[in-house]
């Protein structure tokens, strides 16, 4: 499995939202505008232009246009899992196509030896992505660690 850009840059673009926009920050409740997450990130306004409404349509955003128009989370930076940003942007995390739940069966599940190895990993995953919030990502680099769960 391998996480592409377009889930990185999400994830990146509501941690500069859950750290420019705290209730401890003078910009606290105020939208910020999509140029300057991307100018802090480093992020290409198209390309986070094309993630947010991906963003939206989860309900994970909150949006406001005109002059003073941006964005801000639409919940609290611990209400946000890793997992769930990424489900959003990469669809399933399986790490092999047999344990999606859409599609066809694979006609070897019955008698696969390795379908159990697959799906321990893959309980694995979502157990740790799920397990790790914004509010945790955050904390850990205001403490100055290396993230560690």
């Amino acid at each position: 499995m391998k996480i592409s850009t377009k889930g990185r840059y999400a994830l990146r673009m509501l941690l500069d939202l859950a750290q420019h926009s705290t209730a401890d920050s003078e910009a606290a409740g105020q939208y910020i505008a999509l140029k300057d997450i991307a100018a802090r990130q480093n992020i290409s306004k198209k390309y986070l232009e094309q993630i947010v409404p991906l963003l939206n349509k989860a309900e994970l955003l909150r949006t406001n246009r005109g002059f003073q128009g941006g964005y801000l989370l639409a919940k609290p930076p611990e209400k946000y899992t890793v997992g769930e940003i990424l489900r959003v942007t990469e669809g399933s995390l399986c790490p092999v196509s047999c344990l999606r739940q859409e599609g066809a069966v694979c006609p070897r599940s019955a008698d696969c030896m390795t379908l159990p190895v697959w799906d321990g990993l893959y309980k694995v995953i979502n157990e740790y992505l799920d397990g790790v919030t914004l509010r945790d990502i955050l904390d850990q680099s205001l403490a100055g660690n290396n993230f560690s769960i």
